[in-house]
């Protein structure tokens, strides 16, 4: 079996509040197809739809339901530009590279919002991203990162806070300063990929659930990719499974590491609640992010990436909570109604993975953290490159992404112990 299955099997927020999620047969016989989609998250659900609109005939394969892994389970927000800020990347790839680099990810917000639009796709989309130093020295650095912003990429929405603005827009003192963006926000999810999956299936992409792939090839400019009752055989591929691969797809496995991610969410808070009282999300400076916010009736949606060694979702509420009363000492006792956990894949430098790992098969994920912006759209560019233009996404491909050192025995203990290093330095 590839397909790496989420570490909890803590019921989501998400999941309650979706509404109906219709279901998919599983493919049973073999089939033949144009283009063969392996994942059914954000980046293949969009595929889908724009190479079925496209009238290209394709197929699309997920190992448990469409919103099982990352896409469905994540924290909602959106973000500004890559994973990078914009002048790390002018740093690394000058400024050109760097501004084309934002330029699309500021196209995949507008593609985001505009696709749900005219899809008819609710996905609860709410204004407003805060980004805060949990230490002093790193205020320095947002401060210039807003005037960067506006001066050098023309992006005038990202303002300055102090350590008194920040404390009343989160109601928390604990944290020094940061920025708050207000050309982004964030979403329900799940309803999102439940919206993309019907767009998909009425385009006429085949869609199937519960349907692992158990390995794929690439010979004589025929792609085939094996399920335990049917084999498809395309002419090209696409490998959308970003943390949940397993060894299905080597290159990918060696550059893309699944590492654990938490939710939990509390009760309503009540109109009187000090925090978040603008409804902003919310992410700070630790490298082991936290991350929160709230939803329309009003509960704190708390996430942060920890690996804990959790074998009942009842742990993810003690973790969670304990992080939520050292910014709200107030909610030290406040009830967590839905606790939840997945895979984030992440890439060692935390620029996404685009590559084309075999002939015509393309694989991508490793969005670090920012992918409910960037993946739906890598969708949409990889559409664009089966009908014949691969520039735009040739941008991303050409992105420097080593593998993760160790090998496939080591690299995991390796990244365990840098994580718990960084979450140690997270707190001195």
């Amino acid at each position: 079996m590839t397909y790496q299955s989420p570490i909890s099997p803590g019921r989501s927020w998400y999941e309650d509040t979706a509404g109906a999620r219709p279901t998919y047969p599983a493919l049973d016989g073999d089939r033949s197809c144009d283009v063969v989609i392996v994942g059914g998250g954000f980046t293949g659900l969009s595929a889908a739809v724009h190479l079925a609109r496209a009238g290209t005939d394709v197929v699309l394969i997920e190992a448990h339901r469409f919103g099982d892994g990352a896409s469905g389970r994540n924290g909602g927000q959106m973000g500004t530009g890559q994973r990078a800020w914009a002048e790390e990347l002018e740093a690394e790839y000058g400024f050109t590279r760097a501004k084309a680099l934002f330029d699309l990810a500021e196209e995949a917000k507008a593609h985001l919002l505009d696709f749900s639009a005219a899809n008819g796709i609710d996905i609860d989309y709410r204004p407003g991203q805060m980004s805060v130093a949990h230490k002093q020295r790193y205020v320095d650095g947002y401060r210039k990162h807003a005037d960067i912003m506006a001066e050098r990429f023309g992006y005038p929405h990202i303002t300055f806070m102090d350590r008194d603005e920040t404390a009343r827009r989160l109601g928390s003192t604990a944290y020094f300063g940061g920025v708050r963006d207000t050309g982004t926000g964030h979403i329900h999810p799940l309803k999102l990929v439940i919206g993309t999956a019907r767009a998909a299936a009425a385009a006429g992409a085949h869609l199937f659930e519960t349907t692992p792939a158990m390995g794929i090839s690439s010979k004589g400019g025929k792609v085939q990719v094996s399920t335990p009752k049917g084999t498809i055989t395309a002419r090209k591929c696409l490998i959308a499974v970003n943390a949940y691969g397993g060894t299905l797809e080597p290159v990918s496995a060696a550059h893309v590491m699944p590492i654990g991610s938490f939710i939990g969410a509390t009760v309503p808070l009540g109109a009187d609640s000090p925090v978040i009282p603008g409804g902003e999300s919310v992410d700070d400076s630790r490298f082991v992010v936290r991350y929160f916010r709230k939803s329309p009736d009003g509960r704190l949606l708390f996430g942060g990436r920890e690996i804990y060694a959790v074998k009942d979702p009842k742990d993810i509420h003690i973790h969670i909570r304990r992080q939520i009363a050292e910014l709200y000492p107030q909610l030290k006792d406040v009830e967590i109604t839905h606790g939840w956990g997945g895979y984030v894949g992440i890439t060692l430098p935390r620029k996404p993975f685009v590559r084309e790992v075999m002939p015509n098969v393309i694989s991508a994920g490793g969005y670090s953290g920012h992918g409910v912006m960037l993946s739906h759209f890598f969708g949409k560019l990889y559409a664009e490159t089966v009908a014949g233009n691969r520039d735009r996404l040739k941008l991303i491909e050409s992105l420097n992404i080593p593998p993760f050192p160790g090998g496939r025995s080591l690299r995991a203990p390796l990244l365990f112990l840098a994580l718990n290093w960084y979450a140690l330095r997270d707190r001195i």
